[in-house]
């Protein structure tokens, strides 16, 4: 396994430099997207970028949104050479500490998409509880409870999988992209692995998550999807009547942090993409 980590960058220097330091230590190689950000972060992530050659900055002159950022970024891994990528938030809402779980389960599972399960320490009630909705249209989607979160972007991403959904499918450029890559992934017949990991929104921190216009955004994706749900209907049901689906758990001795809750269980899904 051939690994980077991928940030996309909307005005969040604030962690940054120790971010990449993290990832750094963890011998990822990182591209960082700079999604139009201002001035003082855009020098921030040029001189990141400047002072080792290790971090590749991507520039966006204007801002595309999350899923257009990470999408750029992926590409770029792709033209480096890497097979999967380490997806992370800019604003430090992740728990680096569970970097190394992530890319331990990528390397036994080269195969799957191994996403990162919300365990909240401090979020806002609203949004906490709103996820729901995303999660139940997820398991209609999907005809299956196998993704238990598909809003969080601590992700690893099987390279070549996600790429060709990408040129070919339609996928959203801003806060829908997370959801909707993960429920096309699952349709395509990647397996989804996951890991319990402890998420903080930081006191201080600055959300770019637009109620009104990216909650707009979500309900188009999942309109898209359920009408894709519909036409891959007897797909989706032969797969589940057939068997088609395994359950792969990490191994016992897979240790997690303190703050997580036992290893959720993970799914192969064996249907091909259409």
């Amino acid at each position: 396994m051939n690994c980077c980590a991928v940030i996309p960058v909307y005005n969040h220097p604030a962690v940054l430099p120790e971010l990449v330091a993290t990832l750094r230590r963890h011998q990822l190689p990182v591209i960082l997207v700079n999604d139009g950000s201002n001035a003082a972060c855009s020098a921030l992530l040029r001189e990141l970028a400047g002072g080792d050659s290790a971090v590749t900055l991507v520039e966006h002159p204007r801002n595309r949104g999350k899923g257009g950022a990470v999408k750029s970024g992926l590409r770029a891994a792709a033209r480096g050479g890497f097979t999967h990528v380490l997806q992370i938030d800019a604003d430090g809402q992740h728990n680096t500490d569970d970097i190394e779980h992530l890319l331990t389960l990528a390397r036994r599972h080269p195969d799957a998409l191994v996403a990162a399960v919300p365990r909240y320490d401090n979020a806002p009630a609203l949004r906490y509880y709103g996820r729901y909705l995303t999660h139940v249209w997820v398991w209609i989607h999907t005809l299956s409870l196998d993704i238990s979160d598909a809003l969080c972007g601590f992700r690893v991403y099987p390279l070549a999988a996600t790429l060709a959904i990408i040129d070919c499918d339609h996928t959203g450029d801003r806060m829908d992209f997370d959801p909707e890559i993960l429920v096309r992934l699952h349709w395509a017949g990647v397996p989804v692995v996951e890991l319990p990991s402890r998420v903080c929104y930081p006191a201080d921190g600055v959300s770019h998550f637009r109620g009104l216009h990216d909650n707009a955004l979500i309900s188009w994706a999942h309109t898209r999807l359920f009408f894709g749900m519909l036409r891959r209907l007897p797909q989706l049901l032969w797969r589940r009547v057939a068997g088609g689906q395994r359950r792969q758990n990490p191994a016992p001795e897979q240790q997690v942090s303190e703050q997580h809750t036992p290893a959720q269980h993970t799914n192969a899904k064996q249907a091909p993409h259409d």
